[in-house]
């Protein structure tokens, strides 16, 4: 194969990294980019393809990370991973832990992490390599990589349970949360939610949000059967699909623009966590956005019809 067609079959490969490390698939796709421009620009070429690309894109995503923390500190309200729908890398035989390293409450606990903590434990408890590799990836001896992947699992570990690995059981949950939320039933949206449940917004200033996560499984309750079926009379509508790699769905406008995501955290048979994705500049790898304020305003004043 020629330098194009190596690139190209271990392109999915080189953006699921890039997207664990920095959480944003338009700095992913990026990261990828400048990963292809550095290989072609390269005289010689690698003993291994493979492992000089997993390399460039890992420091690439760490110098990119770097500067984006800064970004991420100011930014307006709760900062949540742009959503992806595919991951393009696949592992039969470990889909359910790369589908578990890709959720939203996974990449939130990697932000706790240093650039190198992160990357370290990115490379090998997802991707499973070498430490020989890793060392040569973020540019620290093989000892001091174990140091660091050390940390970055007791991290990991202190954050959160893993998810359930019944797939199917988290589906029909989702289903069910589903047909709760067209109907507006409180009741039933009640009992499939933990009793400390989050629901938490990313409008990032650009788009309507809630002030601050809703808490509470009675709270998320009533506030979900009160906007969504106002929602529907103006003819939004959702589609299940997963997000991150658990059940979600993509809500769209009457003109059938993307207008936000939703992702759910389901542990123990209840969801944990809701989280909705609703900022333009986070969404527009997915499609067309929407103009959120003015649906917004049509769902205002569908309410006030209703009042």
């Amino acid at each position: 194969m020629n330098k194009a067609e190596e690139f190209e079959e271990l392109r999915g490969l080189l953006f699921s990294i890039a997207y664990r490390i920095l959480g944003s698939v338009s700095e992913a796709e990026d990261a990828v980019q400048e990963t292809w421009l550095r290989f072609d620009r390269s005289t010689t070429l690698p003993t291994s393809a493979k492992a000089f690309l997993s390399a460039t894109v890992t420091r690439v995503s760490i110098d990119v990370l770097r500067s984006a923390r800064v970004r991420r500190e100011q930014y307006v309200g709760p900062w949540l991973p742009e959503p992806l729908l595919n991951d393009p890398y696949e592992d039969p035989e470990r889909s359910a832990e790369l589908a578990d390293s890709v959720s939203m409450a996974a990449l939130l606990l990697l932000e706790r992490l240093s650039p190198l903590e992160r990357s370290v434990f990115v490379l090998r408890e997802v991707f499973a390599f070498g430490f020989d590799e890793i060392a040569t990836a973020v540019g620290r001896s093989e000892a001091a990589c174990r140091q660091l992947l050390v940390r970055a699992r007791r991290h990991m570990k202190a954050g959160r349970p893993r998810f359930e690995a019944d797939r199917q059981e988290r589906q029909e949950l989702a289903e069910r949360f589903f047909d709760a939320l067209r109907d507006g039933d409180v009741d039933a949206l009640r009992n499939l939610l933990a009793a400390d449940v989050q629901m938490v917004g990313d409008g990032g200033g650009n788009a309507p949000n809630l002030a601050r996560a809703v808490v509470g499984a009675e709270n998320v309750a009533r506030l979900l059967a009160s906007v969504f079926p106002v929602m529907s009379r103006v003819d939004i509508t959702f589609e299940p699909h997963e997000v991150n790699g658990q059940p979600g769905a993509v809500f769209r406008a009457p003109d059938g623009k993307i207008l936000h995501t939703l992702a759910l955290d389901v542990l123990d048979g209840r969801i944990q966590a809701i989280r909705s994705v609703l900022n333009p500049e986070k969404l527009g790898h997915l499609g067309p956005v929407a103009d959120a304020w003015a649906v917004h305003r049509e769902v205002k004043q569908a309410r006030r019809r209703a009042d």
